[in-house]
């Protein structure tokens, strides 16, 4: 694995980063004083967020298991966070000893802990890349020395486009995405919503950060699958989606939305 990239940013430690924040939301470490503070404002207005995150993440497990034993062997995984074990590349492994995976985010903390923690392996990958600019982060380096886009690719949008305000054109970023992946493809996606608790106090704590929160509807959030046909069962809250275990009182107000779906043509 190389990291790639002529111009790695100044990294900005002074304002909470929203990969950081779910960080300290799922318990782990590498995050800073800044981001451990927005964390408790988050908790204080929407004690939810963490049982949210952790939800977030069971679904993200559950959806890469899925979309590995329907055959794709590559996952390209957009503002993939910091590594939190198990990695995305871990889970794919239990079911498929080929995958390869790229790790792509626009924090350069989060790519420099990924390269360091997985510099062992030819079949990972890591990317500085913004999903703002789809294009570049079709063509990095660091993705295409992984991905191969003649054959079908998972990709992982999971808990970022609600970072893309509506002057980013959240639908038009998805669908470009979308464009570059070839039929028997998989999106897999998650999404903040407001449809389930009032999401005011989380926005507040997030406008203070690098990445806004923009919640959007159901209605919102499936156009983003346009393109996908959605696999059973459709696009439901992160909990519900083929769950483990009967989904708790808590899960009610989770305010996450998850959906995987297959490429069509």
């Amino acid at each position: 694995m190389r990291r790639h990239g002529s111009h790695v940013p100044v990294i900005d430690t002074g304002r909470p980063h929203s990969a950081r924040i779910y960080d300290y939301l799922l318990g782990g470490k590498d995050n800073y004083r800044v981001d451990q503070q927005a964390g408790d404002e988050l908790l204080a207005v929407a004690p939810e967020e963490r049982a949210a995150a952790r939800a977030n993440r069971a679904f993200l497990e559950r959806a890469v298991r899925h979309v590995v034993r329907a055959g794709p062997r590559q996952i390209l995984d957009i503002g993939s966070g910091l590594p939190h074990s198990p990695n995305v590349h871990e889970i794919a492994l239990e079911t498929a000893a080929d995958v390869r995976v790229a790790y792509v985010d626009n924090d350069p903390i989060v790519t420099a802990h990924a390269d360091a923690l997985l510099r062992s392996s030819d079949a990972i990958g890591v990317a500085l890349a913004d999903l703002r600019d789809p294009r570049a982060v079709v063509e990095h380096p660091g993705v295409r020395e992984v991905i191969d886009f003649d054959r079908p690719v998972a990709l992982l949008l999971v808990s970022v486009v609600h970072f893309l305000t509506h002057a980013h054109e959240p639908a038009r970023v998805v669908a470009a995405l979308r464009d570059a992946l070839p039929a028997g493809s998989y999106l897999v996606l998650s999404h903040v919503t407001g449809d389930f608790a009032d999401c005011s106090g989380a926005q507040a704590v997030y406008d203070r950060a690098a990445t806004p929160l923009n919640p959007r509807s159901r209605a919102e959030i499936e156009a983003y699958f346009d393109g996908f046909r959605l696999t059973d069962p459709g696009l439901v809250q992160a909990s519900s989606w083929r769950p483990d275990a009967p989904p708790t009182a808590t899960s009610a107000g989770i305010g996450i939305y998850g959906g995987v779906a297959r490429k069509i043509g």
